[in-house]
């Protein structure tokens, strides 16, 4: 029996959440486990992905496949090794680099991973953008904005399950794929050219650019966060058996994911080789100019398809990386936010770079923009990968499920390749800017490749040095503790929050559950009509005197049985009205009610709940109604 017992779940609205332990047999059983890498896939055929598929077809011809080829051969080893790490040990990725490395290196690897979710989102926001533009013609800059209204798809996916979400994208992953099996029976590509395209042969720095652009799009690092916390919505068999199905299964789903992504990406490169290369049209690099000269080679219908895919790959991009973005923070931090308030922060990080590019140098340097955020991508993947590595391979955390030499050794080398070809790449880039640049950039330059190197030193050595002792940098739950010296509090002046509706019988028989025989009892109601929002304490309209009406009745009613009663009216802002009245009276507790308000509701009804519970520092007692 391997089981690694914790309080702390990745992505905990949805851990757990599909029971693969029920007896099922043949494809169901399978079926069960298929889903999270679905999920993941999406991230290997993103927008960012067409820009540099495109480049490539476009300027090298068939020549770059085998990059392709090999991202995808790194792409399956990499997520079974995060896949793994998820299902034996239960901790996703950021969650085991704060355990083992101390805050501030912790907090480094944190603010690199944002930086590669930004990028990410940057490319799916442009991505969506020019979808939506080429479709309907809408102003780039119009599409951009737009794109914060996703968002709220997020949000309804998520209160639908991860199911639920798992087929939305699946949906659009088959709509991505059937219009680029539609464009390469259009294009008809020379089968023997596209053949050689898989020797691997030598590049010139533009061909080096381009290709660490198509790695960076294909192996993301927040892909490797996002597989080892999508594995725990399976709740498995915790015996040596049903672990080891569970990455059996989950190598399977793996595999048959990332191959359709390799299928896209390997298309679109195919159709600007096919349709670009050695003709006029070679420098074709942009989405744009792809779109607008693809009816003069494939018809009329091959632009429509382009553009959908372009939009269905934009979307679910975003809704995966919204949730890496979760993990990241969650399992780096142990810090929780609003789902939709982490959305719109990603997005607007995104949005600004954007839309200042489009505003300064204009829409045609847009691809160059998607271009860009792939490299990133790619100079982020030493960090994510070495630690990954290192946890997989700990004897210690993983027991027999540890990875074997072989596969140590395979996994090393991706790391190896990966970070020598970026650091090739960022010493060419450097050498024109300490060549041509000024002494501030050549200082910001030297002193950001000093640190990551830095870093990416520490995070190899480390856990080396460390792995006879164990360190937990940043604790989410204290050490258990022996329950002693129970201090039972006791209420003497009760607050409730009544809205003079069928719920106060309910709301009043829970305050009066807590308190004594000598307690208080402060009644509060916050008149909202037009005339008391406008004038307040002033205001005598109909609802104002009604409202005085009734609580004096229940100030009464509550007398006569022999409690301890006053009542108060509030005005104007209800949050606010109801902590200053509680304030005032000298409130030791509060009674309210909650709704059951969700979604688009809080942002029509208010909510009145935590806004008072983060005003007040007394216990508040929610009632659900």
């Amino acid at each position: 029996m391997f089981s690694n017992q914790h309080n702390d779940t990745s992505l905990s609205e949805v851990h757990g959440s599909v029971d693969t332990t029920i007896k099922k047999t043949g494809w169901r059983r399978i079926f069960s486990f298929l889903g999270p890498a679905y999920l993941v896939s999406v991230g290997y055929m993103d927008p960012g992905n067409w820009a540099t598929d495109l480049a490539g077809g476009s300027k090298f011809g068939y020549s770059l496949i085998w990059v392709l080829l090999m991202s995808n051969l790194m792409a399956l080893l990499l997520q079974g090794l995060s896949a793994r790490l998820g299902i034996v040990r239960g901790r996703d990725l950021a969650q085991a680099n704060r355990e083992t490395y101390p805050k501030a290196v912790n907090f480094v690897l944190y603010l690199l991973a944002e930086i590669a979710i930004a990028a990410c989102d940057l490319a799916e926001v442009l991505g969506m953008a020019i979808g939506i533009q080429l479709l309907t013609g809408l102003p780039l800059i119009w599409g951009v904005s737009i794109t914060v209204l996703d968002t709220f798809l997020l949000l309804y996916l998520q209160r639908l399950g991860i199911r639920k979400m798992e087929a939305f994208i699946m949906t659009l992953v088959a709509i991505i794929g059937i219009s680029f099996l539609v464009e390469i029976i259009l294009a008809k590509p020379d089968m023997g050219e596209l053949a050689t395209g898989f020797i691997p042969s030598m590049m010139n720095d533009d061909a080096l650019y381009i290709a660490i652009g198509i790695i960076g799009a294909t192996v993301m690092p927040h892909n490797l966060y996002l597989h080892s916390a999508l594995v725990q919505t399976r709740k498995i068999d915790r015996t040596d058996a049903g672990i080891r199905q569970a990455i059996k299964f989950n190598r399977i789903d793996t595999t048959i994911a990332l191959n359709l992504a390799f299928f896209v990406n390997a298309a679109i490169l195919v159709v600007a080789a096919s349709v670009f290369f050695n003709t006029p049209n070679a420098g074709v690099a942009e989405i744009k100019e792809a779109h607008r000269l693809l009816p003069e080679f494939l018809g009329n219908v091959a632009p429509v398809l382009f553009a959908v895919a372009l939009i269905a790959a934009g979307q679910s991009s975003t809704v995966t990386g919204t949730l890496a973005g979760q993990i990241i923070m969650e399992g780096y931090l142990s810090l929780r936010i609003n789902p939709i308030l982490r959305r719109l922060i990603t997005r607007l990080v995104a949005i600004v770079p954007a839309l200042i590019v489009i505003i300064i140098y204009g829409e045609e340097n847009v691809d160059a923009l998607l271009i860009l955020s792939q490299v990133i991508l790619s100079l982020q993947l030493g960090f994510a990968i070495i630690p990954l590595i290192h946890f997989v391979s700990d004897k210690k955390t993983m027991g027999k499920f540890a990875i074997k030499p072989v596969v140590k050794i395979a996994a090393w080398l991706i790391a190896t390749v990966l970070v020598y070809l970026n650091l090739k790449m960022l010493v060419n880039e450097m050498g024109e800017v300490f060549i041509n640049g000024a002494l501030w950039q050549q200082i910001l330059l030297g002193s950001g490749a000093f640190i990551c190197l830095a870093l990416l030193a520490y995070i190899i050595i480390t856990p080396l040095l460390t792995k006879t002792k164990k360190t937990v940098s940043i604790k989410i739950h204290p050490e258990t503790n022996t329950i002693s010296n129970l201090v039972i509090p006791s209420f003497n002046n009760i607050a409730i929050a009544l809205d003079f509706s069928e719920n106060d019988e309910k709301l009043l028989a829970y305050a009066l559950g807590q308190g004594k025989e000598e307690s208080r009892f402060i009644l509060i109601h916050i008149v909202e009509s037009a005339s008391a929002k406008l004038f307040g304490h002033e205001s005598d309209d109909y609802e104002s005197r009604k409202d005085k009406e009734r609580m004096d009745a229940y100030v009464s009613q509550l007398a006569d049985r022999g409690y301890h009663v006053s009542g108060f009216l509030g005005f104007k802002n209800r949050a606010k009205e109801i902590a200053r009245i509680a304030k005032e009276a000298r409130a030791d507790m509060l009674v309210m009610g909650a709704h059951g308000h969700t979604g688009i509701e809080d942002f029509i009804y208010g909510e009145t709940v935590n806004t008072v519970r983060h005003e007040l520092k007394i216990p508040v007692l929610i009632v659900n109604l």
